[in-house]
């Protein structure tokens, strides 16, 4: 197959294009190298583009027609929570408006599959002990918005021009499945305490009296690599004609607590290191794990990899 990775030369997207091209398909990566690195995407095309500019339409349909594109694995986003609450306008303009000028060009192309980066931010802050798909989504934050916008828009063009389509709620991504793969941007837990490390700073912990069984925020990490695996399920699920999802969370189905994290990595790291107990963070729920069942019926998907796993490949890599 001829797969068109938007995003490819980030940290999801990389390990996504790898697999990809290990099994054979031909790659083409579509990224605008503001936070991914060329030298990730080995031997996949490079077509360099901002989706959300005014020339993307034009710049995909070339792709599209230069390579025989058949499918598109859809990545690329501005994703940080924070960042979403100061410039809502602009993560609209770039997540929603990146949306618009794909579908438009896969219309035009008659490129009909896509498998779509979508999030758990979706359900927002739901008061359930394992979420699963059919839970109303209540996103609080524009980020969340606009990964819940996307997922109507490709099932609105499912409706309308026969889209084949594949939402993936992912939930807490971390570890490296290469040494040259690492995650380096400094947004989620694991990077965000190697950091403090590097530094010899104590780790922040926001908050320590939830309603949980150590006091911290318990949360869902599956391992990047599972991830990656969940993609390409997803992508060969769209080949079948008894599809009866479009919607699926990505996790484990285990929570782990941000303490247990922290001792997870004392383990591996050899480091001894304090924290600093912060007050909490407005919008962290207690607790957020996924129900994975529907994942694992219908994908026949599965993680290998647990915590343990996810520290030490994200520990091996961190330079």
């Amino acid at each position: 197959m001829s797969i068109l990775v938007t995003g490819g030369a980030g940290y999801i997207g990389s390990h996504v294009v790898r697999l990809l091209l290990e099994r054979g398909d031909q790659v083409i990566v579509a990224d605008d190298i503001s936070s991914g690195v060329v030298g990730r995407i080995g031997q996949a095309e490079l077509v360099q583009l901002d989706l959300s500019s005014t020339d993307a339409v034009a710049s995909l349909n070339a792709a599209f027609e230069k390579y025989s594109v058949d499918a598109v694995i859809h990545l690329a986003a501005r994703k940080q929570v924070g960042e979403s609450v100061l410039r809502p306008e602009f993560y609209f303009e770039q997540n929603i408006g990146g949306m618009v000028n794909l579908l438009t060009a896969m219309q035009q192309s008659k490129v009909s599959k896509i498998v779509f980066s979508s999030s758990a931010a979706t359900y927002g802050m739901p008061d359930v002990v394992a979420v699963s798909e059919d839970l109303i989504c209540q996103p609080i934050n524009p980020y969340g918005q606009t990964k819940l916008i996307g997922e109507w828009m490709v099932a609105n063009a499912s409706r309308a021009w026969g889209l084949k389509h594949a939402s993936l709620r992912y939930f807490n991504v971390a570890g490296a499945g290469w040494p040259d793969l690492a995650d380096t941007a400094v947004m989620n837990l694991v990077p965000i305490v190697f950091k403090a490390l590097a530094e010899n700073r104590q780790p922040a912990v926001f908050g320590d009296d939830y309603p949980t069984p150590d006091g911290s925020c318990v949360r869902d990490y599956v391992h990047v690599l599972d991830l990656a695996e969940a993609h390409l399920a997803a992508l060969d699920y769209l080949e079948r004609e008894d599809r009866q999802s479009s919607v699926f969370n990505v996790g484990t189905g285990v929570g782990s607590s941000v303490f247990e994290v922290l001792a997870e990595i004392r383990r591996v790291s050899g480091i001894d290191f304090e924290t600093s107990i912060e007050p909490r963070r407005a919008g962290d729920p207690p607790r957020l794990c996924a129900d994975v069942s529907r994942i694992k019926k219908e994908l026949g998907w599965e993680a290998k990899r647990g915590l343990a796993e996810i520290i030490e490949t994200a520990w091996a890599a961190r330079s």
